[in-house]
């Protein structure tokens, strides 16, 4: 794109948002801190490295555009390449089944750092952060759906064992990387039809949380997110892990909760929830997600519920006490571009916030004006936040505007059509 142009739009927007009294240089510095975790499942279908090789237990990736990576080093190398396309503070979240044995015969239930070192390795190179996250599924001592559900007590224990060895990895990756470490707990259990006993299974899978965490660690460098969901597929009548569960769980045992844009009814948003959810939890983990109908994992686009989220957690001053991630998993299209466009999507909304005038809308609000604050609002939606998006980007040394597709269409041709 022409600089010349880029450089031109930046100065007009600069001074147009000054006339609402936003510092659009300031809002750049604060919106390129805030860490994103970027999911690593994007990039090879949710497959993993531990030896499963298909995914089962109320999960499902539906797809099947060429050039999925197959090995670590092949995932690794696409998420690199992706890196380089986004701007701002970046993680990688990490689940338990890209585990890297190496030959060695290690289950789940005896995983340690070992089996993670050369994503640490490759962490550190890069000055990244890692989160992560147990693996309920994809596995044969899942109990049918169930596992830390389970009435079987030996798979029970085994999923068990699998929860505080995570909890102990994620605490070596951010001692490791001088980052926190957020590991988040979904479990799939539950029921295709209705039940009889919905009780039981949750006095189970409250014990084994009990036991997961009963261990002393340190959770301001490993937090512990506890995640709902309405239903998976193949339990679709009754899931142990519900809203009411896991937001209780949470509080009791001062747990982040986890709320993920996927997994609730489909006239609900999480952006309504955020400021009531942290009135009596310390902080939560938001994974973003694009469900249409559901929870049906599309890459996150820029769109109004995106923008709702990063707006609840700028306006009111509560990036510190939540992590951002995303998760989804197309297969429908070029798999790195997926990361591409979720990750710059939701920079550009966090950039968005810091550029909309919060105070001049709070201060309407406070005196009464609600004229004002709606209209101002509308207006909010007229101001050149592209420009600033394109001068942010530029001086972020990644491609502006639509110029990284070509990048992405390049390595597909290079790297991924030889798969």
């Amino acid at each position: 794109m022409n600089e010349k142009l880029i450089l031109n739009g930046f100065e007009y927007a600069k001074a147009r948002y000054a006339e609402m009294g936003v510092d659009v240089e300031a809002a750049m510095a604060a919106a390129d801190k805030v860490p994103v975790s970027m999911h690593c499942w994007q990039g090879d279908d949710v497959i993993g490295f531990d030896g499963v090789g298909s995914l089962s237990g109320g999960i499902a990736t539906t797809g099947n555009y060429p050039g999925r990576a197959r090995t670590p080093q092949e995932l690794r190398a696409d998420i690199d390449k992706a890196l380089s396309l986004i701007p701002g503070a970046t993680k990688l979240n990490l689940h338990a089944c890209y585990a890297e044995k190496n030959g060695k015969k290690v289950d789940r239930d005896e995983y340690t750092v070992e089996q993670f070192q050369g994503w640490l390795d490759w962490a550190a190179e890069r000055k990244i952060g890692l989160d992560f996250n147990p693996t309920y599924f994809s596995h044969p001592m899942m109990d049918g759906d169930f596992s830390l559900s389970s009435t079987d007590e030996k798979k029970r224990r085994f999923w068990v064992e699998h929860g505080i060895r995570c909890r102990e990895i994620a605490l070596e990756f951010a001692k490791r990387l001088g980052q926190p470490c957020a590991i988040n707990y979904w479990m799939p259990d539950g029921y295709k039809d209705t039940c009889a006993d919905t009780y039981g299974p949750r006095k189970r899978m409250e014990k084994s949380l009990d036991e997961i965490f009963a261990p002393d660690i340190d959770e301001t460098l490993a937090p512990c997110g506890i995640e709902s969901k309405l239903f998976g597929i193949g339990v679709e009548s009754y899931t142990v892990a519900s809203h009411e569960f896991s937001l209780g769980y949470a509080i009791k045992n001062h747990k982040m909760y986890t709320l993920d844009s996927g997994h609730f009814h489909p006239t609900e948003v999480i952006s309504a929830k955020i400021t009531a959810v942290l009135l009596y939890v310390d902080k939560v983990l938001m994974h973003i997600s694009r469900g249409i109908r559901w929870d049906s994992d599309h890459a996150v686009t820029y769109q109004d519920e995106l923008q709702a989220i990063m707006d609840e957690l700028v306006f009111n001053g509560l990036l510190d006490r939540a992590f951002i991630g995303q998760d989804y998993f197309d297969a429908s299209i070029n798999r790195i571009a997926c990361w591409a466009i979720g990750m710059r999507s939701a920079r550009k909304a966090l950039l968005s916030s810091f550029l909309a005038p919060a105070e001049m809308l709070r201060k309407f609000e406070a005196e009464g004006d609600l004229t004002s604050r709606l209209a101002m609002m509308e207006e909010r939606k007229n101001l050149p936040m592209t420009a600033v998006w394109d001068y942010y980007c530029l001086t972020r040394n990644v491609p502006v505007g639509e110029t990284w597709l070509a990048s992405v269409k390049q390595y597909e041709k290079d790297v991924l059509s030889l798969r």
